[in-house]
């Protein structure tokens, strides 16, 4: 992206994807002024400002990373839960087989098009807006699921759950960003990944049981848990979306304690001095775009999504994983209820608990933190420099070999 020009002294505001702007204090400084850990420049470089989300404790990041997880893990559950009432369902909606798995396929469908309208809205408006609307929009949908009484009204209602609970994908992926430095996020996105991996598991194993109850409790349990995460959202997750380079140009670089401190330049403002409102000093229900930022237009997520076409080896891959692993396990999970017809609800819901601790198992340990002990590695030969490709050399081969024989094995039982 091209460097901002300083204009009569002004400071310009940066954009949030432009992270290597130049700084409006910088004079000519080396690139390699900044904050470093272990001789590698952190990224993002933190600051001395109470209210940056990377200067937070802990505790609290890890609290807004857990609201984070629990919407992810809605992202897949609200798809499988209503797999074990199948017949249940073809009966209350007078449907066949074929129609009640386009059930799966809608919200599904939901989940897909969903993020590309709210990623741009998260970056003007913050991740906390779009989270709570997103959220108030799949308990309204879910609701609306449970006491549907006819096909239409229902297929409306599950394309609603996905569409509220698809900012867990793009929009949760940016909070993570936010809240961690690039060392950090093999772990932090492992967990993400695990939440969404869970909930695709979980789904029919709880649905199963709720069918007990109704086909509708399956709806009416989802949209109590859709409660508590609306609930956990307004109270406990505060905005994350951060004027960095702006603030960065304004007062001095943070301490990742124990890191080589560099600071850039000299001692600039008091962070108490910056008036402009910024995470925790934003309105409630903010709905203003963020200050300090330069901001995309509204369609620029559908606008990048569509130049992804000028790469063929991005498509193929993309297209490779979602036929391959998504479509694939989803196929499946639809036909548990006419492959094991003899066992009850209850029964198909758990010949899901060996896929979900092979997932557990593949996520604790060939995930997180080994794939950010390899990055460091691999950075340190690179002479401090840590490249995205880097993950890349992360042995996920072994992963996919797993689960094409735990498939032939599911399939040649199911023959």
């Amino acid at each position: 992206m091209a460097e901002e020009k300083k204009e009569s002294g002004a400071a310009p505001f940066p954009g949030q994807l432009d992270e290597k702007a130049p700084l409006d204090g910088d004079l000519g400084q080396s690139e390699e002024i900044g904050v470093f850990k272990d001789g590698t420049k952190v990224h993002p470089q933190p600051t001395a400002d109470p209210l940056d989300p990377l200067s937070w404790s802990s505790f609290k990041k890890h609290t807004i990373l857990a609201i984070v997880m629990y919407l992810y893990f809605m992202f897949t559950y609200i798809t499988t839960n209503t797999v074990p009432s199948f017949p249940e369902l073809q009966d209350s909606l007078g449907i066949s087989y074929s129609q009640v798995n386009w059930t799966v396929a809608i919200p599904a469908l939901g989940l897909a098009v969903g993020p590309l309208f709210w990623s741009s809205l998260a970056d003007i408006y913050g991740r906390r807006v779009i989270f709570l609307t997103g959220t108030l929009i799949a308990l309204a949908a879910t609701i609306g699921a449970a006491a549907a009484k006819e096909y239409g009204g229902y297929m409306a209602a599950r394309f609603f759950q996905g569409f509220g609970v698809s900012p867990g994908a793009t929009v949760g992926m940016a909070v993570v960003s936010d809240l961690f430095f690039e060392y950090e996020r093999g772990q932090k996105l492992g967990l993400w990944v695990l939440a969404i991996d869970a909930g695709l598991l979980v789904g029919p194993i709880i649905g199963g049981f709720m069918d007990l109850v109704s086909p509708e409790w399956i709806q009416w349990l989802t949209a109590i848990l859709f409660g508590v995460l609306l609930v956990l959202e307004f109270f406990f997750m505060t905005e994350t979306l951060y004027p960095r380079n702006y603030m960065l140009a304004r007062m001095p670089a943070g301490d990742l304690g124990g890191a080589d401190m560099e600071k850039a330049g000299k001692q600039q403002d008091d962070p108490a001095k910056v008036e402009l409102k910024r995470t925790k000093k934003l309105f409630v229900l903010n709905y203003r775009p963020i200050p300090g930022m330069r901001h995309p237009k509204p369609w620029d997520s559908i606008l990048r999504f569509t130049l992804t076409f000028k790469y063929p080896v991005v498509v193929i891959g993309v297209l490779i994983y979602c036929f391959a692993w998504y479509w694939w396990i989803l196929s499946i999970i639809t036909m548990i209820p006419a492959a094991y017809v003899q066992y009850s609800p209850q029964i198909q819901g758990l010949l899901f608990l060996g896929l979900l601790l092979g997932t557990l198992f593949s996520e604790i340990f060939m995930s997180g933190r080994l794939s950010d002990y390899i990055v460091a590695k691999l950075a340190r030969r690179n002479s401090g420099v840590r490249l995205p490709e880097m993950r890349s050399a992360f042995p996920s081969p072994k992963k996919r070999v797993v689960l094409e024989a735990d498939m032939s094995t599911f399939s040649v039982d199911c023959g």
